[in-house]
């Protein structure tokens, strides 16, 4: 008898076999040796699948971040999201354009919003910065994916050489920098920039982080500013 976890097992075999695009219920059925309506009983749509499989490709990702403090659990957390995307083809896409409330990525963001409220930032930061570190790692990794499967006479080289669009000489360096940097160096990079940042909100603001000003309108003084962390 058919399974749920054969199904999302089969649609992430399929997954790493023909790609997010190719992806489809009927393929699926297919795969494994059924009609596309006897899926139906365990996911009722397209949506739903790529949701149970992007559910499952979180699987312990914020469980047991033990050791070290805040910062370095939190850049621990943002390695093991990043791997787990790299884990299937097409990883991070599949997880970007997904909404899912369920046990493993909710527990992902919870604990990275607990790891940000231990370091000092109030409620509503923690939950602001969560989801900007999580847009960084499903960014960077949604590039990686790509970039990867670039043929050589047309990826990012080839196409700068073709391109007739002139480029400063600083620029140009730096496109030759990240094309020939390691991508976990580029990645570890931001995520040291993004806590480095946090570490600086804290220290600047008299009781951990405040509410950002709108642009335009006139800072208020330290004391009406400041908000207590949690």
């Amino acid at each position: 008898m058919l399974r749920r976890a054969d199904v999302i097992e089969g649609a992430l075999y399929l997954l790493d076999e023909e790609g997010l695009d190719a992806l489809t219920l009927r393929r699926l059925g297919e795969r494994l040796g059924v009609r596309a309506s006897a899926l139906y009983r365990h996911v009722p749509s397209k949506e739903a699948l790529l949701d149970a499989m992007a559910e499952a490709v979180l699987e312990g990702v914020g469980e047991d971040l033990d050791g070290g403090d805040w910062a370095e659990r939190f850049h621990c957390l943002a390695h093991r999201l990043r791997r787990a995307l790299l884990a299937h083809r097409d990883g991070a896409r599949l997880v970007a354009g997904t909404y899912v409330a369920a046990r493993n990525t909710l527990g992902a963001g919870e604990a990275a919003f607990s790891l940000l409220s231990v370091a000092g930032l109030p409620e509503k930061e923690a939950g602001w910065l969560t989801f900007a570190a999580f847009y960084y790692v499903l960014g960077h990794t949604i590039e990686e994916q790509a970039q990867a499967r670039l043929p050589t006479d047309d990826n990012w080289y080839a196409r700068l050489e073709r391109s007739d669009t002139p480029l400063s000489a600083g620029f140009a360096s730096a496109l030759t920098a990240v094309l020939e940097s390691d991508p976990v160096e580029r990645f570890d990079y931001g995520i040291e920039i993004l806590i480095d940042g946090v570490r600086s909100r804290l220290t600047s603001s008299p009781r951990g982080g405040s509410s950002p000003t709108p642009r335009g309108a006139a800072r208020p003084s330290a004391g009406t500013a400041a908000r207590g962390g949690h």
